[in-house]
């Protein structure tokens, strides 16, 4: 969506110059600009319409690989981030080892394309938009 927007802005900053000249009178030409805006906002709400509706689907699928992939990939990152408890109290004991396994997981983590980062953080947003969504509609009861 963030790519769509600056488009139709440019979109709507013609369409307004356009009014401009071919309507002289400014009441007939706000209205047209009020219509043109509302176009916009109907657009928007459309994409995102769209955007959200996907993610349902995928959340309501009967297919449990599909429905349970993006909460089963935060469960692994939830573990990994309660697994740093044990890890900071083993460190009290052997520092050394610890300091070892930190590299290895730190140059484990910079393996991983920065690309998958990002399409992790959009899927985590996503889908905790899409729960909000569907928790204040009720349609999760």
């Amino acid at each position: 969506m963030s790519i769509t927007i600056p488009v139709i802005d440019r979109v709507l900053e013609f369409g307004s110059e356009i009014l401009k000249r071919a309507i002289p009178d400014p009441a007939q030409r706000a209205a047209a600009e009020l219509e043109l805006y509302r176009a916009r906002q109907a657009g928007e709400l459309e994409a995102v319409r769209v955007q959200l509706s996907a993610i349902l689907a995928e959340a309501q699928s009967a297919d449990p690989w599909t429905s349970r992939a993006r909460p089963s990939f935060m469960y692994v990152m939830y573990v990994m981030i309660l697994a740093s408890i044990p890890v900071g109290i083993a460190h009290v004991f052997n520092p050394g080892a610890v300091a070892a396994f930190t590299a290895g997981v730190q140059g484990w983590l910079a393996a991983i394309p920065e690309e998958l980062w990002w399409l992790f953080g959009a899927g985590y947003l996503g889908y905790t938009g899409a729960r909000s969504l569907e928790k204040r509609k009720g349609a999760a009861r």
